[in-house]
């Protein structure tokens, strides 16, 4: 495994850690990274594009001229394609651009683009981001203490604000979530930096999963309680009728 050194934001060593070669020392898989990569700016395209055909544009209902006798072509709607003003042939219209990909695909490419970042030694790995407050330059002060240049990702936790806001308006420096890390940012940017807590592992698993599945276990348990005793009480109720037949 590959070691990289830990500092902490202001440039200070703070030992060692060692990189997952599952993640960062495989051999990069182009052809995946392109496929991913492209489905994924296509996803981002909106496709609201729209244009209007022949039976869209408003007008031309009336034939402009007579078929024949006048020595012109003949016309039959002033909002043909080849008319000006006219409807658009084959035009763009509204649709969906985004593409499935296989998770282990998108999984592959992540991997890929980390070992690509190992392999040319632009992963870093701090402490953690101690900032008392969003400051723009006590983070510009970071950056330029840990010696990075070029664009930077910086990954951060989920509730860790107060490092997203100061990084923000940083225009080379761009700060992600953890569970956001993808292929494409980290191939756009020259570094990549984790801190102890963000910093992947083979073993890693993800943090919001077990949340929904222990919350309705619960529920589904006492569900079949309170129907077991009108069951019960039933053969009470059908038993009351006997004593009208005794007196008869």
């Amino acid at each position: 495994m590959a070691s990289v050194d830990v500092r902490t934001r202001t440039g200070e060593s703070k030992g060692s850690v060692e990189l997952d070669d599952a993640l960062f020392g495989i051999e990069p898989n182009q052809d995946v990274l392109h496929q991913v990569v492209t489905a994924q700016l296509a996803a981002r395209r909106r496709g609201t594009h729209s244009t209007l055909t022949r039976a869209e544009v408003r007008g031309g209902g009336a034939k402009p001229w007579r078929q024949k006798g006048t020595g012109r072509a003949r016309q039959g709607s002033t909002r043909s394609p080849h008319w000006a003003g006219g409807g658009v042939a084959m035009g763009p219209k509204p649709r969906d651009y985004s593409q499935k990909t296989p998770k282990k695909m998108i999984e592959l490419a992540l991997r890929s683009a980390l070992s690509d970042r190992a392999a040319e030694g632009k992963v870093a790995v701090v402490d953690a981001w101690d900032f008392a407050a969003p400051k723009t330059r006590e983070a510009k002060a970071a950056i330029d203490a840990l010696g990075l240049t070029g664009k930077v990702l910086v990954v951060l936790e989920h509730d860790d604000v107060t490092a997203a806001k100061s990084f923000r308006n940083l225009p080379d420096v761009q700060p992600i979530r953890a569970a956001q890390l993808n292929a494409y940012d980290i191939l756009r940017n020259d570094w990549v930096v984790f801190t102890r807590a963000t910093l992947p592992s083979a073993g890693q698993a993800p943090a919001p999963a077990p949340a929904p599945a222990s919350a309705p276990a619960p529920a589904t348990t006492e569900a079949p309680a309170p129907a077991a005793e009108p069951a019960a009480q039933a053969p009470a109720a059908a038993s009351e009728p006997a004593p009208p037949e005794e007196q008869a």
